[in-house]
């Protein structure tokens, strides 16, 4: 299959790299790229040949986000239009997060809002120092509402209400304390430690693999389709505030929206 915002490759081992291509804008999500890797998702499942899948990304960053086209359509969108978008990027979010082999995240560099969504549904994530994260939606007047169940899974509510709300950046550190990266590594070494995570997992049984990470999501505090439901539902309505109009004019037209102080 040709994709035109992310690569997929699979080595001898039955490693497979799920790359984000659009270094150029700092692999930030359009529809596009949603709907290509809801579909690599779909045949990483059925290619019995992989064992282990690597979610990485091209150029210095790992994911900015949203797309800003995408950003302005969905202000142009009706309400139907909404809901029908957030939950196609919900679907491929469950589809990574529910993927039968193991997913390693390789953060090579900063990732916010639907970056961090990405991160929150590897099995295991590690970044670089020097990083820079963060949910960044309540500066633009939205909320991380689709990419919520996920972030929450991942970090427990504690922890969630630290950056959930704020949109403050966070560095790597803080990352790891979050559970949002099991560990941090300086940018050379980031190969060894994807490396060492791969190795256990050629030694294991496949479907004693795959079936030990669904028991892993059943038994575990698991996102379910209700919570996916209701983050849908919250996105639709928050798009369609005073606030949310406010702020996407104010980020395009390079201001402060009204309610910085």
């Amino acid at each position: 299959m040709t994709w035109q915002t992310i690569t997929l490759d699979t080595d001898a081992r039955g490693v497979a790299t799920l790359t984000l291509n659009r270094a150029d804008k700092h692999n930030a999500m359009s529809a596009l790229m949603i709907t290509e890797l809801a579909q690599a998702a779909v045949l990483l499942n059925a290619d019995a040949a992989v064992r282990v899948v690597v979610l990485t990304a091209a150029g210095a960053s790992f994911c900015a986000g949203g797309d800003l086209g995408w950003m302005q359509d969905q202000m142009k969108a009706d309400s139907a239009t909404r809901a029908e978008q957030a939950g196609q990027l919900a679907g491929m979010l469950g589809a990574l997060n529910t993927l039968s082999k193991p997913l390693i995240g390789r953060i090579q560099g900063q990732a916010f809002g639907g970056g961090i969504g990405l991160m929150s549904v590897c099995d295991v994530a590690i970044g670089v120092t020097g990083a820079k994260f963060g949910l960044t939606e309540t500066r633009l007047g939205l909320i991380p509402a689709t990419i919520g169940p996920y972030v929450l899974a991942r970090m427990g509510g504690a922890m969630a209400r630290r950056v959930f709300m704020s949109a403050r950046l966070f560095d790597s550190d803080e990352a790891v304390t979050l559970g949002l990266l099991a560990r941090a590594v300086a940018p050379e070494d980031l190969d060894a430690a994807i490396e060492a995570e791969i190795k256990p997992y050629l030694s294991c049984a496949p479907g004693a693999v795959a079936s030990a990470k669904a028991l892993v999501l059943t038994l575990g505090a698991g996102v379910g389709s209700d919570a996916v439901t209701h983050s849908i539902g919250q996105l639709v309505a928050r798009w369609e505030t005073d606030e949310a109009a406010e702020g996407i004019a104010a980020f395009f037209g390079k201001r402060k929206p009204a309610w910085v102080k």
